[in-house]
């Protein structure tokens, strides 16, 4: 606690793998470390591979400490097996 009685926040570094759906049922696979500005590029067209998607929502999330276990959860859900996990996963 600091001397005003509040909590101090904290910023813990970390990379969250995150996968976004739109309303024809598209997934699209990333992964950043700060999800808020990821969005915001998202939803206004700054990336080729989600421009077409529309009314883009989060529906996944995991965190990771670091870059390289976020890319190789990443290139999992890429695959077939990933993506049937996913399906799983996202329909309970």
């Amino acid at each position: 606690m600091n001397p005003f009685g509040r909590a101090q926040l904290v910023y813990i570094p970390c990379i969250l793998l995150y996968v976004l759906k739109d309303n024809e049922g598209n997934c699209y696979k990333g992964m950043t470390n700060n999800l808020i500005r990821r969005l915001h590029e998202h939803k206004n067209r700054q990336n080729i591979s989600t421009s077409r998607m529309s009314n883009i929502e989060v529906v996944y999330i995991e965190k990771y400490d670091t870059f390289s276990e976020a890319r190789k959860r990443e290139v999992y859900l890429k695959t077939s097996a990933g993506r049937r996990f996913l399906k799983k996963k996202l329909s309970t």
